[in-house]
């Protein structure tokens, strides 16, 4: 929002106490969830649409309002972090994410039925590069076969936003280049010179003290089992899968992502 110089959407559920807010718009995304259910307790993203479905028949937001709005979706991989940890099999992978970005182009179709005319869907980062990949080589290389299903995936989102602006004879829909944009700066190609140059950029700041804590954990006498670094300013990621603050401005400051959030006019 900070990059389009639109101010921060409020949360769902703090839709009622910022009422005078919801002009900003809303923020409908839970932490954890999927296009399908995950471990995380929180409404999948059709749900999440359901949300915004009954806003629209309680007369909250308007028809007309929509028209003006802007819709970003992302999906960061928790469908596929829920496949690993379920034992879903390596051959049967690609069907899966088959199955994953075909109820994304439902959810995105549904959006724009619903009244909404710039539709972004986020391309998925490089999911081989997250801290929990890079662990393995000492933080100092991507898991390749993993980058590999990533762009399986963007491809099949490209073509379902293709396919979905034949449909509507529009030119509605659009992917955020997460994956160039996160590349652009492991590469240090920066687009201004605010992005920094982080020196090791898989390795995270904040780490469990062994493979059975995590970041922010600790035991039951309350003692911290995590470690942090120096300075979060100098790190690409926070944990081992979410960048930091600093990334995030990185990420947003590259040609790739400048060039994808053009699109939003």
């Amino acid at each position: 929002a900070g990059y389009l110089g639109i101010k921060t959407p409020v949360p769902y559920r703090y839709r009622k106490e910022l009422g005078g807010r919801l002009k900003y718009g809303l923020n409908f995304a839970y932490g954890g969830t999927g296009v399908f259910d995950t471990p995380a307790p929180e409404p999948n993203m059709t749900t999440q649409i359901d949300f915004l479905q009954q806003l629209l028949d309680d007369s909250v937001y308007s028809k007309r309002a929509l028209k003006t709005s802007v819709a970003l979706v992302s999906l960061a991989g928790n469908d596929y972090s829920n496949y690993i940890a379920t034992n879903g099999s390596t051959a049967g992978f690609p069907a899966f994410i088959g199955r994953v970005v075909n109820q994304l182009k439902v959810n995105l179709k549904r959006i724009h039925n619903l009244g909404v005319r710039k539709i972004a869907a986020s391309a998925l980062q490089p999911l081989g590069c997250l801290p929990q990949s890079t662990a393995q080589f000492s933080f100092e290389q991507c898991n390749e076969s993993e980058n590999a299903l990533v762009g399986l995936h963007n491809q099949l989102l490209a073509q379902a936003v293709n396919d979905l602006n034949k449909e509507t004879n529009s030119s509605s829909f659009f992917v955020l280049d997460m994956y160039n944009a996160f590349w652009n700066v492991f590469n240090q190609k920066q687009a201004h010179q605010v992005s920094p140059t982080f020196v090791n950029p898989f390795e995270p700041c904040c780490v469990g003290v062994s493979a059975a804590f995590s970041c922010g954990s600790v035991d039951e006498n309350g003692v911290k089992q995590y470690t942090l670094c120096s300075n979060p300013k100098s790190k690409f990621f926070w944990d081992t899968v979410h960048p930091t603050e600093q990334g995030w401005r990185a990420v947003y400051s590259t040609p790739a992502l400048q060039s994808s959030l053009k699109q939003f006019w």
